[in-house]
């Protein structure tokens, strides 16, 4: 996409030139053909298949991927493990800075309360899940909007927007006019993101727990077994309505003549399942978050989870120094030739400090230096005055007549 920033340096020169409306109607988005998804078992054998026609040298398909990609977040573990991720890096808080570094406070307050600006971010972050994000702006009102065009719908190898993914008519999204102010895309072209390592685990885990499920089916409600004489249908019927008179769980009845009994399995009680349930969910957990966090009870600790936090916060500031460098390449340069922005600006993400091991350090200079109070309010909060002294009292001798003496 580097290769591309020339161009848009010309397209947004001449969109700059022309007069904004309040009022803006998008291009691709009402393109877009609604289609119904029907829910199908996944396995192992459709992940295949859908990278097979992902990795497609001429004409490949990513939607069956993508759609994939949708299934696997309905899990409630990697959902979690994802918006934790996302929402720590949307709840920076950011500084719009000049080129010399001084912050310009007026545009920062007013990008900060900007819901497309959060919108635009997400989309930056889920470039990573998901290997690719396009979005489309237009002004309503002249208020700007972002509208993420859906994945399944784009091929970014080859620059393709499908209305209906399921036909072979496309639009070349990267000739168009619009291409790097109204339309903007990140992420890598022919990355199939985070969220492909993650397929086989959530898979698998569905595997797990229906079979676990039918094992607490099994063994925590046995079938119950009615022998009567068949042949005889009056016996017949009042045997079933015995049976279903008793309770909900599964009945059958047989002949006196027949026998029935449970075939001899291996003895367990679903303890298979669950580790490898902890097995998908601590996959997918270091695959997100870099670390286990908060799941392993039995075997955890605060040691290990605060190590575990700091990998996540790892993981974090590479997520916002990709957001700053889309910034800067992609976003604000559409956004001056919108007339959102004007005079040469940059994203700059506030550090996180150590508050902790800061104050241990302050704690331990306080014993012989003055620290200013404003500085000790500004970075923990806490509103501090002078040490007010205390109060000397003349020396008053009060001596006897014998003292001298």
């Amino acid at each position: 996409m580097g290769k591309n920033i020339n161009r848009f340096r010309r397209q947004q020169q001449q969109l700059a030139a022309k007069p904004l409306g309040t009022t803006t109607a998008p291009k691709i988005s009402p393109t877009i053909a609604q289609k119904s998804i029907a829910r199908t078992r996944q396995d192992i054998k459709n992940w295949n298949e859908a990278l097979n026609n992902a990795r497609k040298a001429e004409d490949p398909k990513f939607f069956p991927l993508q759609l994939l990609y949708n299934e696997i977040m309905i899990d409630a573990l990697l959902k979690s493990q994802v918006q934790n991720r996302v929402n720590k890096s949307l709840a920076a808080s950011f500084t719009m800075n000049d080129l010399k570094g001084n912050g310009n406070d007026e545009v920062t307050a007013l990008l900060q309360n900007q819901k497309w600006v959060a919108a635009i971010n997400e989309a930056i972050i889920e470039s990573r899940f998901y290997g690719h994000s396009l979005i489309e702006l237009n002004l309503v009102n002249g208020i700007l909007n972002v509208t993420v065009l859906p994945r399944t719908n784009v091929d970014p190898v080859n620059g393709r927007f499908y209305p209906d993914y399921s036909e072979d008519k496309y639009i070349k999204y990267r000739e168009m006019p619009e291409y790097g102010t109204w339309l903007l895309e990140f992420g890598k072209p022919g990355d199939l993101g985070i969220l492909n390592s993650c397929v086989p685990h959530v898979l698998m885990k569905r595997f797990a727990q229906s079979c676990w499920s039918e094992l607490c089916e099994i063994f925590g409600i046995p079938p119950r077994v009615m022998k009567t004489n068949t042949q005889d249908t009056g016996m017949l019927r009042r045997g079933e309505r015995m049976m279903q008179d008793m309770g909900a769980a599964a009945w059958f009845i047989i002949d006196t003549s027949e026998d029935f009994e449970f075939a001899k399995g291996v003895n367990t009680n679903g303890d298979v399942y669950g580790n490898l349930i902890q097995l998908c969910d601590n996959q997918n957990s270091m695959v997100v978050s870099g670390a286990i966090i908060g799941q392993d009870t039995k075997n955890g600790n605060r040691s290990k989870d605060e190590s575990a936090q700091n990998v996540l916060q790892d993981l974090v500031d590479s997520d916002l120094t990709l957001i700053e460098q889309e910034w800067a390449t992609i976003v604000i340069p559409a956004l001056q030739a919108l007339g959102q922005l004007k005079g040469d600006l940059i994203l700059a993400f506030d550090k996180a400090e150590d508050t902790a091991q800061l104050w241990k350090i302050t704690e331990g200079l306080l014993r012989n230096y003055d620290i200013p109070p404003d500085w000790i309010n500004e970075k923990f909060g806490v509103p501090v005055e002078p040490k007010k002294q205390p109060e000397q009292k003349p020396l008053g001798f009060n001596l006897s007549p014998d003292f001298f003496v």
